[in-house]
């Protein structure tokens, strides 16, 4: 029997945020690779990808910190065997916005569906914005599946996609590496 391929998505400010919600904040020791495993079941992962806003420092030491701490992270993704794609941080009025990211991933999404890469696409987003990708997956005969957290569920994700995954903390624990 064939094994069902599956591509994971993360889009990381989303990710981060809701973990950070939950207190669980540390993404340099977040064992990605388990992650998408348990997220795929018997699916075979055939590409884990993380979204993020490529930040650029400004000689300021916030956006040294932050430049430092995304270096970080990326090595990180990449010992995972994750591969990030990047936007780009827009900062105005003071603070840093994401910009391109979703596009970047619902262009993922219409690529593995039109190009069969896939079987199924998991979503770990919340965002709505990729709806009319979604909806276009499903139409090419794609699994979809929404993964977000059940303390802060996107109804119309849960509406649109094929499945559901909603995540609560101690599902999230056990892929904090200890140190």
């Amino acid at each position: 029997m064939i094994k069902k391929r599956c591509i994971v998505l993360i889009d990381g400010s989303n990710f981060y945020f809701k973990l950070k919600d939950l207190k669980l904040h540390n993404l340099l020791s977040f064992n990605f690779s388990a992650f998408a495993k348990q997220l795929a079941k018997d699916c075979e992962v055939v590409n884990c990808t993380y979204y993020v806003g490529k930040v650029r420092t400004d000689g300021t030491e916030k956006t040294q910190k932050l430049f430092n701490n995304q270096r970080k992270l990326l090595a990180h993704l990449r010992k995972n065997k994750v591969i990030y794609s990047l936007g780009y941080l827009l900062k105005s009025e003071g603070k840093f916005h994401e910009k391109g990211v979703d596009v970047n991933i619902a262009v993922d999404i219409l690529v593995a569906a039109y190009e069969n890469l896939a079987d199924r696409i998991i979503i770990v987003s919340s965002d709505t914005d990729l709806l009319p990708a979604i909806k276009k997956a499903k139409e090419k005969g794609k699994i979809v599946e929404y993964v977000g957290f059940s303390y802060k569920v996107s109804v119309a994700l849960v509406a649109n996609c094929s499945e559901s995954t909603l995540l609560k903390r101690e599902d999230i624990e056990s892929f904090i590496l200890k140190p």
